[in-house]
């Protein structure tokens, strides 16, 4: 459903410009570094978390208030600003529509720094450099590394591909292709939020809210995920059937009631059971991960890649098609 005027007058050429978006901006991911960190929307919202954080209260119900009300108008201010500046981009021509848009929805998605990330992981591994491994893992989780064995830290790996392909590509790319491009930008304020204040400690009560919301938006998205994961099984080597009966034994076991769904199927699919300590064992029964099942994850993930991409277009033609 388009919710930003374009420059073009009928119902397909406005869908050939939307899909243009959305495919340029993959690309772009795909062949450019990661944009820098004065320019990148995302950096600019953990910037200002930290800043407003000072302000926050510390008694429960006032910080939950808070922590509420903030997320809210940040999550809306960038839905605002990524509308006004579609907007702007419109009203110039249609390829700074085009090309302005891909840039500004790529950095609300990472397909390929997700997987090279889990890549630099496999070759530290790979390498008998178990120390580097677990410097690897920062950029992927934040538990704790320092006496994970090289299973574990395959499997923290490995889990968190599973669990991204969710909040990394799928969901920002069916936000942008039911609501277009604020609602990819208010969704990654509010994923921004989760990952900044949706913990246990001291965020208990601050960021219950951002936690709360951020798994209400990945609700259908990550069922969807780990769909579009099995469908991608043979990709990896890895077995569609296997992956659908332990997602549908073990996604309950997980603390998150999303990231449970993505990560049992991918431990299914692998045929290895992926674990965290005093936490959760997906696939308890299957032996544990070895480094070259990283590369295996990384192909599925990247395979489902492809098919959130074919289905947030689906959903931008169904939107111009009923709307117009």
């Amino acid at each position: 459903m388009e919710v930003i005027p374009t420059p073009l007058d009928d119902s397909r050429a406005a869908f050939a410009a939307d899909a243009g978006i959305i495919l340029l901006a993959i690309i772009l991911d795909q062949i450019l570094p990661e944009p820098p960190a004065a320019l990148h929307p995302v950096v600019w919202i953990g910037r200002t978390i930290t800043a407003i954080e000072r302000f926050a209260p510390h008694a429960p119900l006032p910080a939950f208030a808070f922590g509420a009300a903030v997320v809210i108008l940040v999550a809306a201010a960038s839905g605002a600003l990524a509308w006004a500046a579609m907007t702007g981009l419109a009203a110039l021509h249609a390829v700074a529509y085009v090309f302005g848009g891909a840039l500004l929805l790529w950095t609300t998605f990472a397909v390929r720094g997700l997987v090279d990330a889990a890549a630099r992981t496999q070759r530290a591994l790979e390498a008998e450099r178990l120390d580097n491994a677990r410097e690897q893992l920062i950029s992927l989780v934040s538990r704790e590394r320092a006496s994970l064995s090289p299973a574990l830290v395959t499997a923290a790996a490995i889990e968190s591909v599973a669990e991204n392909t969710t909040d990394s590509f799928i969901s920002p790319w069916l936000a942008f292709g039911v609501f277009g491009l604020p609602a990819a930008a208010a969704y990654r304020a509010v994923n921004t939020f989760d990952s900044m204040w949706g913990k246990r400690g001291r965020y208990e009560h601050l960021g219950k809210f951002a936690a709360r919301l951020d798994d209400a938006l990945n609700y259908l998205p990550a069922r969807l995920s780990a769909l579009l994961l099995l469908s991608a099984a043979p990709l990896g080597s890895g077995s569609g059937a296997q992956g659908w009966r332990i997602m549908r034994r073990d996604q309950h076991l997980t603390e998150s009631p999303n990231a449970g769904w993505t990560m049992s199927a991918m431990a299914g699919m692998l045929g290895r059971r992926l674990e965290k300590a005093d936490h959760y064992n997906l696939g308890a029964e299957l032996p544990p991960p070895a480094a070259d099942d990283i590369g295996r994850g990384n192909r599925i993930a990247l395979g489902s890649a492809g098919l959130g991409a074919v289905a947030s277009l689906a959903l931008l033609a169904l939107g111009h098609w009923a709307f117009g």
